[in-house]
C-alpha cells in the first residue's frame, strides 16, 4: 500500500495546529519538498521488519460463557503448551488482557480493541512456554488498565470472590480473582499505579511488581514507559517466586530495562526473617478519608508479629511519602494521554520493539470509537491534554524531577531498614458501582486507593502485597517494599510472615 501524499487541506490543518501562518502557495511548495521523504516511507512498506517470536503452536480457543466466568474474570479460554519441562511444568497460567499472544484476542479491557488479535508473543510469553508452563488464557482487565476498582472493563464488572458485591481491585481484576477462586496456579498481571497489588490485596493473595525494568515489558501494551510494570500473582509465595525467576531478566529490546542481576528467588524463601530490620512507614496509615482502623491494625500487628521470625521491627517516618501520590498523578496523567492516547500506545523516541500491528489497529479504532473509552480514560485524558495546552509540560517535567527526591526519600530509610512496611490499600474492598452510578462515583471508585502504592511505581522499587488477615469477611493487605534490585529481600520476608502463618494455623 502506498503512501499517500498530503493534500493541501490536511497540511492547512497541520499548520495551524502547529500555529504556522503559511499561504496556499507555500503549502504546496512543501508538498512538492516531501517527495524524497514519501519515497523513503514507500520503500519501508517493502521491507520485512523484524517480529517476536512464536514457537508454540495454539488454538485461539473461546470466550467463555458465564457458566464457566461465575466472576467475569475470564476475557478468553485457551490452551497454549510450551516444552514437556522445565520450572514451570504442571503449572497453569492466565495473562492479562493486555499481553500479547499470537493468534488469541486482545481487548485490554476496552471496546476500542474489540476485535483485535496479536500475531506476536510477548518476552515473557515465551519465557513462560519454555519453561513448561501451559497458559490457559486472558483475563479481563480494566480499560486501558486505568481503574484500581474492577468496575471499568468493557466486558463488564469482575466481582469479588470473597463478596460478589465489591470490587475486586484493579487493573489486573480478573489475574488476581482466578488465582483467588484457585482456577489457575498462577497469573502475570501490570503495574502502573499498583495494578497487581491492589486486585491481590482485595482478592486476597499473593502479587509482586517488580524492580522498574527487572521484568521485560516488549509485546505489552504501555501507560507511560517511566512507570509500567509487569510481575507474578499467586496463591504462595513460593509461586509468586518461581513465575519471577522464570520471566526476570533483559531481552534488549525493551528501553525500560538496564542491568539488575537475576537471582535465584525460590533460594531466598528460608522460612525466616533472622536479622532483617523492618520499617513501619507512619505515612502509609491513617489517610484521612481513606483509612479504615481495622485495616490499620491488622497491618501494624502483621508487621510486629515478624518479631516471631527473627526480623526486628520498628516504626520510620518518610514524610514525602504523602507526596508520592501528587509526583504519581503529575507524571501519570500527561504521559499516558501522550503515549497511550494520542501516540497509540507506542509513541517515538526510544529503541527497542514497536508493536506495529497494535499501535495501527488501535490507532484507527480510537478515531472512530473514543466514545467508548470508559469514564475514566476520557477524564484522564481531558485534563492531561489540557495541562499540555495550557502549561507546556511544565508539571509533568516538575513531577519527573521530584521523582528522584522521592526515591532518594525511601533509599534513605532503606540504608537503615531492609524493606519497608505499610498497608497496601488503606481500605477494605468498596462496593461495585451499580449501573446507573454517576460519573463521579465511578471515577471516585476507580482512583481513589492508590495513594501507597502508585509512589513506588514513579521510584521503581520492588513491592509486594502479602494477604495478612480478613476483617468482615474481606481480606486486608500488607505492602513489603524492598531496595532496588533486592526482591529476593522481599519476598523473604513475604514467605516468613506466610510460613509462620502456617504453622500457627497447623497447630490451631
Amino acid at each position: 500500500m502506498a503512501v499517500k501524499k498530503p493534500t493541501i487541506e490536511q497540511l492547512k490543518k497541520i499548520a495551524e495546529e502547529f500555529n504556522l501562518t503559511l499561504t496556499t502557495d507555500e503549502l504546496s511548495s512543501y508538498q512538492e519538498s516531501m517527495k524524497g521523504a514519501l519515497e523513503s516511507y514507500n520503500r519501508l512498506n517493502q521491507l520485512v521488519e523484524p517480529s517476536l517470536p512464536v514457537k508454540y503452536p495454539r488454538t485461539p480457543g473461546y470466550r467463555p460463557g458465564v457458566e464457566e466466568n461465575s466472576y467475569n474474570a475470564w476475557y478468553w479460554k485457551t490452551s497454549i503448551k510450551g516444552k514437556s519441562t522445565g520450572k514451570l511444568a504442571g503449572k497453569t497460567i492466565v495473562l492479562k488482557d493486555n499481553i500479547s499472544l499470537a493468534g488469541v484476542p486482545m481487548m485490554n479491557g476496552s471496546a476500542i480493541l474489540e476485535g483485535f488479535v496479536p500475531d506476536e508473543d510477548a518476552t515473557i510469553v515465551t519465557r513462560i512456554l519454555d519453561a513448561g508452563g501451559e497458559i490457559v488464557g486472558k483475563a479481563v482487565c480494566e480499560d486501558l488498565c486505568l481503574s484500581g476498582g474492577s468496575h471499568t472493563s468493557a466486558t463488564g464488572p469482575v466481582l469479588n470472590p470473597h463478596d460478589p458485591t465489591r470490587s475486586s481491585g484493579g487493573s489486573s481484576s480478573g489475574c488476581a480473582v482466578l488465582v483467588a477462586a484457585g482456577e489457575v496456579d498462577m497469573a502475570i498481571g501490570g503495574d502502573q499505579g499498583g495494578s497487581i497489588r491492589m486486585p491481590s490485596c482485595w482478592s486476597g493473595v499473593y502479587g509482586l511488581k517488580p524492580t522498574y525494568g527487572l521484568v521485560p515489558y516488549t509485546g505489552i501494551f504501555p501507560i507511560e514507559q517511566t512507570l509500567d510494570h509487569t510481575g507474578p500473582i499467586a496463591k504462595t509465595v513460593e509461586d509468586v517466586a518461581l513465575l519471577l525467576e522464570v520471566i526476570a531478566g533483559e531481552d534488549g529490546l525493551d528501553p525500560r530495562q538496564s542491568v539488575l542481576e537475576v537471582k535465584p528467588y525460590t533460594e531466598a524463601l528460608v522460612g525466616h526473617a533472622k536479622d532483617i530490620k523492618i520499617g513501619i512507614v507512619k505515612e502509609g496509615f491513617g489517610w484521612d478519608g481513606l483509612s479504615e482502623e481495622d485495616v490499620d491494625h491488622l497491618v501494624r500487628e502483621a508487621a510486629y508479629s515478624l518479631e516471631n521470625s527473627g526480623a526486628t521491627v520498628e516504626d520510620v517516618s518518610i514524610p514525602m511519602h504523602r507526596d508520592g501520590i501528587h509526583i504519581w498523578n503529575g507524571i501519570g496523567i500527561e504521559g499516558l494521554t501522550s503515549l497511550m492516547v494520542k501516540e497509540n500506545g507506542m509513541g517515538t523516541n526510544w529503541k527497542g520493539h514497536y508493536s506495529t500491528k497494535l499501535l495501527d489497529a488501535y490507532g484507527k479504532a480510537r478515531k472512530i470509537r473514543a466514545n467508548e473509552f470508559s469514564e475514566t480514560v476520557k477524564m484522564t485524558m481531558l485534563l492531561g491534554q489540557n495541562m499540555q495546552d495550557q502549561y507546556n509540560g511544565k508539571y509533568y517535567a516538575i513531577a519527573q524531577n521530584l521523582a528522584r527526591k522521592l526515591k532518594q526519600a525511601y533509599d534513605n530509610a532503606l540504608k537503615i531498614y531492609d524493606v519497608l512496611i505499610m498497608p497496601t490499600i488503606p481500605m477494605k474492598a468498596t462496593k461495585i458501582p451499580s449501573p446507573d452510578a454517576s460519573r463521579e462515583e465511578i471515577i471516585t471508585r476507580a482512583l481513589e486507593m492508590i495513594h501507597n502504592t502508585a509512589p513506588f511505581n514513579v521510584t521503581g522499587h520492588p513491592a509486594m502485597n502479602v494477604p495478612c488477615g480478613k476483617s468482615e469477611g474481606l481480606p486486608v493487605g500488607m505492602m513489603i517494599v524492598g531496595r532496588h534490585g533486592e526482591d529476593d529481600t522481599v519476598l523473604r520476608v513475604a514467605h516468613a510472615f506466610q510460613y509462620t502463618h502456617e504453622r500457627i494455623a497447623s497447630h490451631a
